[in-house]
């Protein structure tokens, strides 16, 4: 899967995620760091990349409706240290059939993933 990585992800997840088999680019590499939110969008858009961010303004699910996007992962932790959050995206990718959430807009806690999925 086609991935990028939020600035306020981890570094350290892009090694991880590729040894998983994933293609990855980050918001930092792109030199897209403080940029605003639509830059950022359109860059994982133009790019075909699932974007993984912990930013709320990318919650708003009637903006970002499945199916209209690469796809997209909201991760939102109580306590979103960089150690938690590095354990929490790997879970997800070593766990779930994250190739199946292309186009989709997805939640996770530290608990629970909501996948959101494009109506037919």
């Amino acid at each position: 899967m086609k991935v990028k990585l939020d600035e306020n992800l981890p570094e350290s997840l892009v090694a991880s995620l590729a040894a998983l088999n994933h293609d990855l680019d980050t918001v930092h590499s792109e030199g897209l760091s403080g940029r605003a939110d639509p830059e950022v969008w359109q860059a994982a858009q133009s790019s075909g990349r699932f974007l993984v961010t912990q930013d709320l303004d990318f919650s708003d699910m009637r903006k970002f409706a499945p199916g209209t996007h690469h796809g997209l992962l909201l991760v939102r932790l109580r306590s979103p240290g960089r150690r938690a959050l590095m354990k929490r995206v790997l879970d997800i990718f070593r766990s779930e059939n994250v190739n199946a959430w292309v186009n989709c807009f997805v939640l996770a806690t530290e608990t629970k993933i909501r996948v959101h999925r494009p109506k037919l």
